[in-house]
């Protein structure tokens, strides 16, 4: 396992127990410089593009962008859920920041504000869309059991200003299971593309993405319309294509909008060696994931194939704030301790004999025990591993045959996948990296190969049937070792 990669310095504390005083000593954690260029090269693996690269802003102008403040935020709750005089008294709050690194005296207190930062909305926006039933009944939004929505927050950041914060980690990194539990970090399911729909129409304009296409924001960019033009569309197709992605995507920077990507479950990320499911970046410590999700924020950095950075855009035009290294720390270290949920599948009969198959059929030789993944990259499509990637990072060279797009077209490709882990797949889904399969069963139909398929998770702009390819494993089993296998994989 890898550790936190933590340094603490000593301190005291005074606590009391049964009457008496004990020294203990204070956590004063050695936080590391999050935008240090040498670190950022480093960890950053090549590009499958030829030419592609990513232009990191400098460390000078990264840490001239404002921190974002922690204010105090407060749940949304769906219509008929909502306690009564609970938005009367959020009107007549005031603003309050809850985040002071001088108040953190222990490990936990630092790891509790990392799940305060995990809620923290970097986007705010007026409050009508939350409070109209018409946004409900379109979006169609997972209500958890207290009646809260787990992807906006109420928040105060100016005296008499009520706002919805949006764009948090844990709008996209958080689960409503059907008992109406909350998991946090886990594969969200919030349908977020549907929401953009819904904003799209109700704004009545395409001119933020037609700019960026048109190369009026980062001219030396435009070269690089990964979407091919199809923002030029009218507004109706465009929204009605992201209504077509399911929960458990969203896009993200690098991606375009032919190749959505899953959202990750960050439960167990402590373990993995490499970040992204196209092992982007490596992860050798907690300043790795601090790097990641300072890259979440703001624009901090570009995928191109332009020569040098383009010049800082208009400051109306995008973010310019970041979270402070204390932040990213405190976040980093709440990720790191994340766990699954109690499973409620059993390990009965049907299971261990899924076990059995497991064995049989050497899954454990990528899913390797007891993380249930080797920590290897695999090549994807046609991709030739350059001499120097095997020298410099683990890889298996065995290629599963899965849709190639991410890893060698997409501007975050490397031409390989991280073998991912398949713990937690119970909770999980859609299933692979860009979420055709919506269920574990689908995943293992032998149907998926065909052409006349019609996928249960994202089919793609513009069509019905195709095949899943790839991946064929456990798909000559009979029904029911199939099912056992399944069984099996549920309890992990």
């Amino acid at each position: 396992m890898f550790g936190l990669g933590l340094g603490v310095a000593a301190g005291i504390m005074f606590a009391t127990t049964a009457g008496h005083s004990q020294r203990v000593p204070e956590f004063r954690p050695a936080i590391p410089k999050v935008w240090d260029e040498r670190e950022l090269a480093s960890m950053t693996l090549p590009a499958a593009v030829p030419g592609g690269r990513i232009l990191y802003v400098t460390s000078g102008d990264y840490y001239s962008d404002r921190v974002l403040p922690i204010y105090r935020s407060y749940p949304v709750y769906a219509p008929g859920r909502e306690p009564a005089g609970y938005f009367a008294s959020l009107q007549r709050q005031e603003p309050q920041v809850v985040f002071d690194p001088l108040a953190l005296k222990s490990e936990a207190d630092w790891i509790d504000a990392g799940r305060v930062i995990f809620d923290t909305p970097v986007d705010f926006g007026p409050i009508d869309n939350v409070r109209d039933p018409a946004w409900y009944a379109a979006v169609k939004p997972p209500v958890a059991g207290d009646g809260t929505i787990t992807a906006y927050r109420y928040i105060i950041r100016e005296p008499g200003k009520l706002e919805v914060g949006l764009t948090s980690c844990g709008s996209c990194h958080s689960r409503v299971m059907a008992d109406g539990s909350v998991i946090k970090g886990a594969q969200g399911n919030f349908p977020i593309e549907q929401e953009y729909a819904y904003r799209l129409r109700k704004a009545g304009t395409l001119e933020g993405h037609r700019k960026l296409d048109a190369g009026l924001i980062f001219p030396e960019l435009a070269k690089d319309d990964i979407n091919h033009g199809f923002y030029r569309q009218t507004l109706e197709t465009v929204a009605r294509s992201h209504e077509a992605m399911i929960p458990g995507m969203a896009a993200r920077p690098g991606f375009s909008v032919f190749d959505m990507p899953k959202i990750a479950d960050l439960i167990g990320v402590k373990d993995r060696k490499f970040l992204d499911r196209t092992g982007r970046l490596q992860h050798r410590g907690i300043g790795d994931l601090m790097r990641y999700a300072a890259a979440c924020v703001g624009v901090n950095y570009f995928f191109s194939s332009a020569a040098a950075l383009p010049p800082a855009p208009d400051p109306a035009s995008t973010a310019t704030y970041r979270f402070s290294d204390e932040q990213l720390y405190a976040l980093s270290l709440y990720i790191y301790s994340l766990k699954p949920p109690p499973n409620p599948n059993p390990f009965d009969a049907r299971a261990a004999r899924g076990q059995e198959v497991f064995a049989a059929q050497r899954c454990g030789g990528c899913h390797t025990p007891p993380l249930y993944t080797n920590n290897q990259l695999t090549p994807a499509g046609a991709f030739q591993i350059p001499d120097a990637d095997r020298t410099a990072y683990d890889i298996l060279d065995v290629r599963v045959g899965t849709d190639e797009r991410s890893a060698t077209v997409s501007r975050r490709g490397r031409g390989y996948y991280k073998v991912p882990s398949i713990k937690g797949v119970w909770y999980r889904g859609p299933f692979e990296h860009n979420g055709s399969v919506a269920t574990l069963e689908d995943w293992f139909d032998p149907a998926r190969l065909r052409g006349d398929y019609v996928p249960t998770g994202f089919k793609g702009i513009g069509i019905e049937t195709r095949a899943v390819k790839g991946h064929a494993f456990g798909l000559g089993l009979s029904p029911e070792d199939r099912q056992a296998l399944i069984a099996f994989l549920k309890t992990l």
